[in-house]
């Protein structure tokens, strides 16, 4: 007596396919907005006429309105910002210095931005501005 057996058809699941599109969605969203620039929450100065620099090589020191400075995020004394700005031409000889102050920033703690600035002889420095 033969017994006939059924043969199932080969057959692969696809039920956990759209979970597993679902998370590969939510992973590269998270790595996108992982790579986006720091920036300090300020008012910007306005100009009437802007100049664009290059987006390699950048140095960003940010001017709060109460004084405080900070740079490659943290916050940074005179002496620090001194060490971090040598550290950073040393890296890049062609490194562009950009000061980032808000709008209501006293010029004293620009000033003294500046004058650690010049004590290094950097000569070139950005001030940067939204356009009016």
């Amino acid at each position: 007596m033969n017994i006939k057996r059924k043969k199932r058809k080969a057959s692969i699941t696809t039920s956990s396919m759209s979970d597993i599109g679902f998370l590969l969605l939510i992973f590269i969203m998270l790595i996108s907005l992982m790579n986006q620039r720091y920036e300090e929450h300020i008012e910007y100065s306005e100009a009437k006429q802007l100049q664009k620099t290059s987006l390699e090589h950048n140095f960003e020191i940010w001017i709060q309105k109460d004084g405080t400075v900070s740079a490659n995020k943290q916050n940074a004394t005179p002496e620090l910002l001194e060490a971090l700005v040598v550290s950073a031409i040393a890296k890049h000889p062609d490194v562009q210095v950009h000061i980032i102050a808000d709008k209501n920033t006293p010029y004293k703690y620009v000033n003294s931005v500046v004058s650690v600035l010049q004590s290094l002889q950097h000569r070139v420095v950005s001030f940067v501005v939204k356009e009016l």
